[in-house]
């Protein structure tokens, strides 16, 4: 059963311009219908949450609301809320990311997005290297997500081009904040163009 807010054809009616409590509701709740649904995450989460769901859920519109609306209804910690997952690599945090920020972009215009994309990469980067150490390696389909949605600002001390003749340019790095991790061999996720 669906807990999403939809039209008939099965996506949001509008991308909103503010994220709200009654439209974060409604992305959390469709984002863990996508969850549910996904091969590689909905084993993983229903293994978990078996039998809470229905506690669960509210608990995330908390949390989102928390750090897009500011209203600081979440009381939690969410490493160790992270901590018991067995099982889980890379790859998972990458599915996660991919489908959180593709609904995000589905149902809020950019500058609206941009306040759940940047907790949502600050948090997962948090609990990638908790769990896997500094020197995890960087799935290349997080990188390639990364690189999609991220655009590029130049460190504050760096010309951003050849605008300041004789001085190195220093290569830009995505938004909100440079990766952390090695990336994988051959890729070029490490913010150069």
């Amino acid at each position: 059963m669906s807990t999403s807010t939809q039209t008939g054809s099965g996506t949001p009616p509008e991308r909103y311009p503010e994220p709200t409590e009654a439209n974060i509701r409604e992305l959390v709740y469709a984002f863990y219908d996508r969850v549910r649904a996904d091969a590689l995450l909905g084993p993983v989460f229903d293994a978990v949450l078996e039998g809470r769901w229905d506690t669960h859920l509210p608990k995330m519109c908390a949390f989102w609301g928390s750090l897009v609306l500011g209203d600081k209804r979440y009381r939690g910690n969410v490493q160790q809320a992270h901590q018991p997952l067995e099982g889980v690599e890379p790859r998972h945090f990458s599915r996660w990311l991919h489908l959180f920020l593709d609904i995000v972009c589905e149902r809020y215009e950019p500058a609206a997005a941009v306040r759940f994309m940047e907790p949502a990469l600050r948090i997962a980067q948090s609990l990638q290297l908790n769990r896997f150490g500094w020197d995890y390696v960087i799935p290349a389909e997080q990188q390639a997500l990364l690189a999609r949605i991220a655009p590029r600002r130049h460190p504050a001390d760096a010309p951003p081009n050849a605008e300041a003749p004789g001085e190195p340019s220093r290569p830009a790095e995505p938004f909100p904040a440079k990766s952390v991790g090695r990336c994988a061999p051959g890729s070029d996720a490490d913010g150069g163009e």
